[in-house]
């Protein structure tokens, strides 16, 4: 199929891309599972309407959008965050890392897989699609230790599969006595030279970007980060780098070495372009996707899939509750990491060039088994991060457009408004409760917190008033950024002070079962950017957290209650 130009395919991505978004809303799927599905149906799969060659031609746009966004993932990475966060966080990717590749390899071979295969498969089977997994958390605008540790998480376990891989294929040459110790030594020398020359590329394309923002202004900036980007890229296509390592070590190096404010403005820059090319990604790897290498994978494919799966949900399960951790972090952090696609596909096609009857076995069993994980993984990291309580419901539930009738009687009913020929009468808040605003994964401080311990907490928080709690988790006050100002410069505070003695008594609480409209009142009466929410049965044990702005947000999506019309 296809004679028309490559931009008439581009058209069509794009447009497929905006009908894919307003279906998810329809049907409440992850927007990234919607794209792919869409690109299925565009493939040889349904439709073949897509020439093969245009899927080739536009590949490097597909590099460039993985590219930002293993950047913007980097950029997360500051050495303060990782300080706070790797004690807890590396014992359970270790676990999750080995139990993965084990329970894979010992699972393949009890059904009839060869030893070689089964052990790559296992190193394979480690690696999470960043570009899948971080997308869907950013569209759930998810917060909590479940969305923290997600993203550590996934560029461990990329960069734990691409050295297992590489060292464990030569391993398996070894053993079959295809290779020389000399041959050995070079292709580990080489392997070495891969792995420090992309990480080499990242720092120093890091370091002109953090030079480069500090003396270029306006405009001109999107244009530097772009070239800097597209360089890098370039230059490891070139060389055969591994660019994930190299965009993952940029966007760490830029967060470490901008200012710390400066950190979201190049993000921000990047982000308009990362959306619009996420898209095209997405919609071009669903078209490269064929269900029928589901079919091919037979046996072993299914078997990788399900001991996938339990090495992901148990390497995680298993040592939270040992460490214990949030009963939330033991059931539903090993969830989001259940999607798989580059890493994995690039290194099957590694494998391909390097030995082609072994290689083509493996690609077969990792491209028919990403069918599922692409479609099934963006759901799963949806489920988790809801159940988790790391998305306020009413997100999930008001973000969508709406049945066609209904969104077609809010059209003509805001159009005879607009005339005068209707009057406008809002819904009444009355109607949407706390339990589906507030967002619950939010925790609080110990009342005998240390003064640096309370400093190192709001340093990490979104908000300016925190619940200060209780032995059994009972809200026993409040502490208001504000009111630590008298006390900020005092050093010999540090070792005196605990979190009981900085709070002020607690003056509000808000119940799961309150109405929008009665919060909103409160938060009128005092300057509060947010409010603890209590259990009735428990007195005021802290169930989540409610925020201004998010009622705020509720209300500019055309939610507005009669209270707020009365105030305009």
């Amino acid at each position: 199929m296809g004679s028309w130009h490559i931009i008439f395919t581009l058209g069509m991505f794009l447009a497929a891309g905006l009908l894919s978004g307003i279906l998810a809303e329809l049907f409440r799927l992850p927007k990234v599972t919607a794209y792919l599905l869409m690109g299925v149906c565009l493939g040889p799969a349904i439709f073949d309407v897509v020439p093969h060659q245009h899927i080739e031609e536009l590949k490097p746009l597909t590099d460039l959008a993985m590219a930002l966004v293993l950047f913007g993932l980097g950029n997360h990475f500051t050495l303060s965050r990782l300080r706070r966060l790797f004690h807890r966080v590396l014992p359970l990717s270790l676990s999750e890392i080995l139990a993965t590749f084990f329970i894979v390899f010992a699972g393949l071979l009890l059904v009839g897989e060869s030893g070689s295969a089964a052990i790559l498969l296992g190193t394979m089977a480690i690696a999470t699609a960043p570009a899948t997994t971080i997308l869907v958390l950013k569209e759930m605008q998810s917060e909590g230790p479940i969305s923290e540790y997600t993203g550590i998480l996934v560029a461990l376990n990329n960069f734990a599969s691409i050295i297992a891989f590489e060292v464990i294929f030569v391993a398996v040459y070894v053993f079959k006595g295809d290779t020389q110790s000399a041959s050995v030594l070079s292709q580990l020398g080489h392997l070495s030279m891969d792995i420090f020359g992309s990480i080499f590329i990242g720092i120093f394309g890091g370091l002109m970007i953090s030079y480069g923002n500090a003396v270029i202004k306006g405009s001109r900036r999107m244009i530097m980060l772009l070239g800097v980007i597209a360089l890098a890229l370039g230059l490891c296509r070139t060389t055969g780098l591994p660019y994930m390592l190299t965009f993952l070590a940029m966007g760490f190096t830029v967060a470490n070495s901008l200012a710390e404010e400066d950190v979201p403005k190049v993000e921000a820059e990047l982000n308009p372009l990362t959306g619009f090319l996420c898209v095209l990604f997405f919609i071009i790897h669903g078209a490269e996707l064929e269900p029928k290498q589901f079919m091919e994978a037979g046996l072993i494919g299914g078997s990788y899939i399900v001991l996938r799966l339990l090495g992901k949900y148990f390497g995680i399960l298993i040592p939270a509750r040992m460490r214990g951790e949030e009963p939330e972090v033991s059931l539903w952090l090993g969830t989001t990491l259940f999607a798989q696609a580059g890493a994995a596909i690039a290194l099957s096609a590694i494998a391909v060039s390097r030995d082609p009857e072994l290689g083509k076995h493996l690609q077969t069993i990792i491209l028919g088994s990403v069918v599922f994980f692409e479609i099934v993984g963006p759901i799963m990291i949806r489920q988790s991060v809801l159940r988790a309580g790391e998305v306020p419901l009413i997100n999930a539930i008001h973000h969508t457009a709406g049945d066609p009738i209904s969104e077609f009687q809010a059209m003509i009913r805001r159009f005879l408004v607009s005339f005068g020929l209707l009057s406008e009468i809002d819904q009444a808040a009355d109607q949407i409760l706390v339990e589906q605003l507030y967002r619950k994964n939010v925790k609080g401080i110990s009342q005998t917190a240390t003064f640096n311990e309370v400093i190192s907490f709001i340093e990490h928080s979104h908000d300016n008033t925190f619940p200060v709690l209780g032995p059994n988790e009972e809200v026993v006050g409040v502490i208001r950024y504000q009111d630590l100002s008298n006390t900020l410069f005092d050093p010999k505070i540090g070792s005196l002070v605990r979190a009981a003695d900085l709070a002020t008594s607690l003056e509000t609480v808000v119940y799961p079962d309150d109405s929008l409209s009665r919060v909103w009142s409160k938060f009128r009466e005092g300057s509060y950017d947010c409010l603890p929410v209590v259990s009735r049965e428990q007195p005021h044990r802290m169930l989540g957290v409610i925020r201004r702005w998010e009622i705020l947000k509720y209300y500019i999506k055309g939610h507005r209650s009669a209270q707020t019309s009365e105030a305009k």
